[in-house]
């Protein structure tokens, strides 16, 4: 726990990162920067996506599957949207584009 831990510590020190959520896959996040109104926001709307997406992957390759999503986002708030898929949980880390 203490490597998942000092990971997450040394991708929030990076001064382009907004955010990071951990969720799991029923969409309860277990952990958040993020204040709780903007974290249940991009949990609502990421969970969905990466459902859709998963889905969509596993159509064209049933023994395949999706392991990351990324998402520029280029109107009012520029920002990248980065979101990892590992056992049942998903990482949403959220980024300023440079």
């Amino acid at each position: 726990m203490a490597e998942v831990e000092d990971t997450l510590k040394r991708i929030e020190a990076r001064e382009d990162v907004v955010g990071i959520i951990i969720v799991n896959l029923d969409g309860v996040y277990l952990r958040s920067t993020l204040d709780d109104a903007l974290t249940a926001q991009y949990t609502k709307h990421l969970d969905r996506l990466t459902v859709m997406a998963r889905s969509v992957v596993r159509n064209i390759d049933p023994e395949d599957d999706l392991t990351s999503l990324r998402l520029r986002i280029e109107k009012n708030d520029k920002h990248e949207i980065m979101v990892g898929l590992e056992n049942d949980y998903l990482v949403i880390v959220i980024q300023k584009i440079r």
